[in-house]
């Protein structure tokens, strides 16, 4: 069986969740994150009106900016309860424009704290990108 161009999977993490995430470019990489985070914490949406938020973000390096993205997402959805399914990302050098189109929660099975710099490196690979991302649960 081949792997698809782009996606996510769970590793096993002695304290916290380890995600593995490739794509073939970076947007495809930051949007495969945010959904891999979201199935992580067992997010689900409630049908309704959806509703749109633009972010700009700048860092000073690819994982910084993919941390703070991340860091984003989570604010979003404990401060207004809200998550999004989906996600236009433009990445010029160290700078983010993303607009989210998404929906409050239904449900989320775990919260999860903080997105961690731990072993965070973003390399390139025979998928385009790939990276782990540890997050404090």
């Amino acid at each position: 069986m081949s792997t698809p161009s782009a996606g996510f999977r769970e590793h096993a993490h002695t304290a916290d969740w380890e995600l593995e995430v490739w794509a073939p470019d970076l947007p495809t990489l930051f949007e495969q994150a945010a959904r891999g985070m979201y199935a992580l914490a067992g997010v689900r949406l409630r049908p309704g009106l959806r509703q749109e938020r633009e972010l700009e973000l700048s860092a000073i390096d690819h994982e910084s900016l993919l941390v703070a993205f991340l860091e984003e997402l989570l604010y979003l959805e404990s401060l207004e309860g809200l998550a999004f399914d989906t996600f236009e990302i433009e990445i010029e050098e160290k700078r983010l424009r993303v607009r989210l189109l998404g929906v409050p929660l239904a449900s989320l099975d775990k919260e999860i704290k903080a997105v961690t710099y731990h072993n965070l490196h973003i390399r390139n690979s025979q998928h385009g990108y790939e990276v782990r991302i540890v997050f404090d649960v």
